[in-house]
C-alpha cells in the first residue's frame, strides 16, 4: 500500500456522510478510530460487511472505538443501500456514518484506491481497505483485502484488543492471542522493571540461545 501507512498521521479531511458533514479529526477525537472502505454500493460482499460492522458495533463501542465506513456513491445512494444492508441484517441498524466520495479524492488521501478495479465508466473504486486510527491521529494498522474477499470482523475486534493493550502497557501480543490469553512483554522492559511493572509476576521461556527474551504475562 503505497501512500499513507501505519505511522502516518491521519489527514484532516472534511467528508460529506450519513450524518452530515464531519471532519476526521474532530469525529476521532481522543478515540481509537476505525475507517473501512468499500468497492462500491448496493454489493454483495460490502453488503455483508457493513450489516456484520452493524453487529459488532456495541462490541466496538464497548472498547471506545468509533466506526466510519466510506465508499464513491453519493450520501442518498449510501441512505438508500442501508435500506438493504438493515434487511439483510435481520433489521440491524446501521448506526455508524458512511462517508460519500464521489470525486474520488478521499480515497487517494486515505491510500483507499483499488490499483486493478474500475467502475462501469472506467473511474478508479475503493480497496476494501480498513485503517485503525489511534487517539494521536496516527495510523496504528491497515488491512488490505481484493474485493473478491470480506473482512473477519471477529480479527477486527482482536487486534483493537492488541492495539489498546500496547498502548497501556509495554507488551506485545504473540500469534493467534486472544483476549484473556497471556501477552509477551517488551524486550527493552529489564527484568527488574518487569517485577515492578507485573506485580502478579511473568513466566520466562528456557530457549537454545538462553537468551532472556521470551516472557509471558497477564494484563
Amino acid at each position: 500500500m503505497p501512500g499513507l501507512t501505519i505511522g502516518d498521521s491521519l489527514p484532516n479531511l472534511k467528508v460529506d456522510t450519513t450524518h452530515g458533514t464531519i471532519n476526521l479529526h474532530e469525529y476521532v477525537a481522543d478515540s481509537f478510530t476505525i475507517i473501512f472502505s468499500h468497492p462500491g454500493d448496493f454489493t454483495p460482499v460490502c453488503t455483508t460487511e457493513l450489516g456484520a460492522m452493524a453487529a459488532y458495533a456495541n462490541k466496538f463501542a464497548e472498547r471506545g472505538v468509533k466506526l466510519l465506513g466510506l465508499s464513491c456513491d453519493d450520501v442518498e445512494s449510501h441512505k438508500e443501500w442501508i435500506k438493504d444492508i438493515e434487511a439483510f441484517n435481520k433489521g440491524k441498524k446501521v448506526t455508524y456514518p458512511i462517508a460519500a466520495d464521489p470525486t474520488r479524492e478521499i480515497i487517494k488521501q486515505l491510500n483507499m484506491v483499488d490499483p486493478d478495479e474500475k467502475d462501469s465508466s472506467g473511474n478508479t473504486v475503493p480497496s476494501r481497505a480498513l485503517h485503525i486510527v489511534g487517539p494521536d491521529k496516527k495510523i496504528k494498522l491497515s488491512f488490505l483485502y481484493p474485493a473478491s474477499t470480506g473482512r473477519n470482523m471477529d480479527e477486527v475486534v482482536r487486534v483493537i484488543d492488541s492495539l489498546q493493550k500496547a498502548c497501556k502497557h509495554k507488551i506485545a501480543t504473540p500469534a493467534n492471542w486472544k483476549e484473556g490469553e497471556d501477552v509477551v512483554i517488551a524486550p527493552s522492559v529489564s527484568n527488574d522493571e518487569a517485577r515492578k511493572m507485573f506485580p502478579d509476576g511473568f513466566k520466562r521461556v528456557d530457549v537454545p540461545s538462553k537468551k532472556d527474551y521470551l516472557r509471558f504475562t497477564r494484563v
